[in-house]
């Protein structure tokens, strides 16, 4: 059972890494100041690509907590 949780665990890493690094950067600069952030972009960024790369990455992440904890109370 540990060896299954342990090959789900690097699964989980490999596809969290690969999702961040999909991630574009949130340097917005000036821009956001002078409200350039209010965009059709901006207000529609949960139905992007974008969007669901941060869903997925929030997803990623909660699992990749739950299994490193399972994996450290030596259940299995």
């Amino acid at each position: 059972m540990r060896t299954a949780v342990m090959i789900v665990f690097m699964l989980v890493c490999i596809a969290l890494t690969a999702v961040v690094l999909m991630q574009e950067g949130k340097s917005a600069g000036l821009g956001a100041i002078a409200g350039a952030a209010e965009t059709y972009w901006g207000k529609n960024k949960g139905r992007s690509m974008e969007g669901k790369l941060i869903l997925f990455t929030r997803i990623l992440c909660a699992a990749f907590i739950i299994l490193a904890v399972l994996l450290n109370m030596h259940l299995f």
